[in-house]
């Protein structure tokens, strides 16, 4: 049996050229294979191993979303300005609230214990029409007009014609002049309060 074993080997023919040409380019083909698969896992475990150092560092290998622009509001600057002149029984005073340097409200007040006279002017309500021009400013109500000069020392109030009967309660009308200072407690009156049943003597 060995014999005819040996004999069969014999009968087998060595191979081509071609042969062991085709067998080696196979080979390098699987080995070059190999290699390209090796270098792929490498690069993918690299990655892995990036977005975890990211995720611990608190980043995110997402590509990050584009801040929102955030628009500043523009300020507010208020000023409040007041004086008053006489007693706590006898007196007239006047505030004034600016915004940005632009006067948006207005009070005037007189009294004569026990009577009282109260002028309350807001900027673009239901009674009254404002308009600026430069540093005047006028304002048209049905019981009487306000004209007003804002300067840096002060705000200077014109009374026209402004009826007692709605704000004070007794006949006439008012008319003068209110003068309120920057950095002053007084104010100084022309007229306001001339002809008022709680005119101050």
């Amino acid at each position: 049996m060995l014999a005819g074993v040996g004999m069969a080997d014999a009968r087998l023919p060595p191979p081509s050229e071609a042969q062991m040409a085709a067998a080696a380019a196979a080979k390098a083909r699987a080995q070059e294979a190999a290699r390209k698969q090796a270098a792929a896992l490498s690069k993918a475990q690299d990655r892995a191993a990036e977005n975890y150092k990211r995720g611990k560092g608190g980043t995110s290998a997402v590509t990050p979303v584009a801040k929102k622009t955030i628009r500043k509001r523009p300020v507010r600057r208020i000023e409040r300005v007041a004086c008053r002149l006489g007693t706590e029984d006898r007196q007239a005073r006047i505030a004034v609230e600016l915004v940005n340097g632009v006067i948006q409200n207005f009070a005037y007040y007189s009294k004569w214990k026990p009577r009282t006279c109260s002028v309350y002017i807001v900027r673009d309500d239901a009674y009254s029409k404002w308009k600026d021009n430069g540093r005047f400013t006028s304002v048209t109500t049905e019981k009487g007009n306000f004209l007003i000069e804002n300067t840096r020392r002060n705000i200077h109030f014109i009374f026209k014609d402004v009826e007692r009967e709605r704000y004070c309660g007794a006949d006439g009308k008012i008319n003068g002049s209110l003068t309120v200072w920057r950095g002053r407690k007084q104010c100084d009156i022309q007229g306001v309060l001339d002809n008022d049943p709680n005119d101050m003597k």
